[in-house]
């Protein structure tokens, strides 16, 4: 490892190399073959990911589930084989994801949700493990350690598939706050819970008392160490605030360092940058930084995010190989069977208990939350973390990689259908006037844009042109007069509007964006200095995270 990152510096940064350095011999020809073969996957896996988002985008596809496929299918033609990594996966890029979620959570819509979400990440993740151990226990005779560690990897949910899906189907925002949350502390309790049952295994028994014991004080562990960095970390940013770049520097070192230290302190990692990503979004971001710096930093994490998910879920179909998974086959379907006993089994009676004491859940919602445990990453690592003194350790990981890919799949690509079938979001009569309204207005607006370019370019004439737009503007009055007189209804408005401020708000910020980027170009363009228009792109900044706080 050493020695390969000399071979990069050697090319890429030669002023950089110690003396110690200088003296590694130059790098041969097989090493430089290496690093070439190397730049070439990764400019190959960007390319194809770039395809995929412009094909998901044109057909409307989770853009995950097609990365997926894209992996399955050129795995053959990489100039070298690449696939996960579980070590690189836990320490780099899982605090990422992470802590990218939990900064952009808002602390008051998930206190709000708090009861369903802390059942079915609490009680429910135990309860569905449980249950889908026993299930893998009866139909494929494992061990009742190889069945529990499979039983608590297929417990896990993927945020990311999830949150793609409901980017395709428009879903309640309390239903999306509530999968949203389970799958930030789903996470952290399904860790625990394998850590613990791999301690078992190595140590050949544990107490159930003490092994509650142990599993309490590492969740709490990892959450008092969460907020004692991210209090810190708040504390750091008074002293940067106006400095985005500082900010940046900041959250990566909070991100990486609670998940180290809770490691080096055998307290739950996952737990302690979930809450200190909750501590910093909402405390750190909100109180001591200024909008420019926020947006800057917000953004920074959201490429970053993307990114990660880009190559994981490359990396997922590269990973898996059809050989195995068509011999396994019948033990992947009985797996899938299986933890779709346990979701179900522990999704209903913990929401049916959070009903008894929160606002009640309605079944469709429910349905949503059963279909929406789609498996991702995240079990692909623990399922190479797998103690390698494991007996089944082999078919464990064939029956993880198949159950992942049939699921992100299966389940990416039918759930969409499956919840526009639920009808989760009633348009009411109102809504559907006011959205054949907005077609006509539309369709009226670009038609005489287009008279204007054919006259402009000396295709039409004036007398021609003038008659075929009098024509359109008709129709464009008509729809204006009959939407502002249905904008005018405020309760008719709030509803058919989807929200009467929120669809003027997004209006604003996208024309507050528009500005925002004209005055940026003046900038770069030297048109006007940039100390002219700084109070105003602070300004815009500032409402800018108005509304997206709104």
């Amino acid at each position: 490892m050493l020695h390969t990152t000399a071979v990069a510096s050697y090319y890429l940064f030669p002023w950089l190399l110690t003396t110690s350095e200088l003296n590694t011999p130059t790098p041969n020809l097989q090493e430089t073959q290496q690093v070439v073969e190397l730049a070439t996957t990764v400019t190959i896996l960007l390319l194809v990911a770039t395809v995929v988002a412009l094909i998901s985008r044109r057909f409307r596809l989770p853009y995950v589930t097609g990365l997926v496929l894209a992996g399955l299918a050129i795995t053959e033609f990489l100039p070298r084989r690449v696939g996960l990594d579980s070590a690189l996966l836990l320490n780099l890029l899982l605090p990422i994801l992470l802590f990218q979620a939990a900064i952009n959570t808002d602390i008051r819509r998930l206190r709000s949700t708090i009861k369903p979400i802390g059942l079915l990440a609490g009680p429910g993740v135990i309860i569905a493990s449980g249950i889908t151990a026993v299930v893998l226990k009866l139909l494929l005779g494992l061990g009742w350690i190889s069945a529990l560690l499979l039983g608590t990897i297929l417990a896990i949910t993927d945020t990311v598939s999830v949150i793609a899906v409901f980017k395709e189907v428009t879903v309640p925002s309390r239903l999306s706050t509530i999968v949203e949350g389970e799958s930030l502390f789903n996470d952290g309790v399904a860790l625990v819970l394998f850590s613990l049952l791999a301690q078992v295994h190595l140590a050949g028994s544990i107490t159930v008392l003490g092994g509650a014991q142990q599993f309490v004080l590492v969740i709490a562990g990892g959450s008092l160490l969460g907020l004692a960095i991210g209090a810190l970390c708040t504390e750091l940013f008074v002293k940067q605030a106006d400095d985005p770049f500082s900010g940046i520097l900041l959250t990566v070192a909070v991100a990486f360092g609670s998940y180290q230290a809770g490691q080096a302190l055998q307290v739950s990692g996952v737990v302690a940058v979930v809450v200190a990503g909750l501590v910093v979004g909402n405390r750190g971001l909100n109180n001591n930084v200024s909008a420019s710096s926020k947006i800057t930093l917000l953004n920074f994490w959201e490429y970053a995010d993307f990114c990660v998910n880009t190559f994981v879920f490359l990396l997922i179909g590269l990973e898996v190989n059809p050989q195995i998974l068509w011999r396994t086959a019948p033990a992947i379907l009985l797996a899938i069977v299986a933890y779709q006993v346990g979701r179900v089994l522990s999704v209903y009676p913990m929401l049916a208990i959070a009903n008894r004491f929160d606002m009640p859940i309605p079944m469709r919602w429910q349905h949503v939350l059963f279909l929406g445990n789609i498996k991702g990453s995240l079990s692909m690592v623990l399922a190479l973390s797998l103690p390698a003194t494991l007996p089944e350790r082999g078919d464990l990981v064939a029956i993880v990689y198949g159950a992942v890919l049939v699921s992100l799949v299966g389940q990416g690509l039918s759930l969409p259908w499956l919840v526009k079938r639920l009808n989760i979001m009633v348009v009411s009569e109102s809504r559907q006037q006011i959205e054949e309204l907005q077609s006509k207005l539309i369709a009226a607006k670009a038609a005489q844009a287009e008279l204007a370019t054919l006259h402009n370019s000396g295709v039409l004439p004036k007398a021609v042109y003038e008659e075929m737009r009098a024509t359109y503007q008709v129709q464009v009055a008509g729809a204006e007069t009959q939407l502002r007189d249905l904008y005018n209804r405020r309760p008719t408005a709030q509803t058919a509007f989807g929200g009467r401020t929120a669809k003027l708000n997004a209006i604003r910020r996208r024309l507050l964006l528009v500005e925002k980027g004209a005055l940026n170009d003046a900038v770069r363009k030297q048109i006007i200095s940039a100390e002219v228009v700084s109070d105003r792109l602070r300004a815009i900044d500032q409402q800018l995270v108005n509304f997206e706080e709104d």
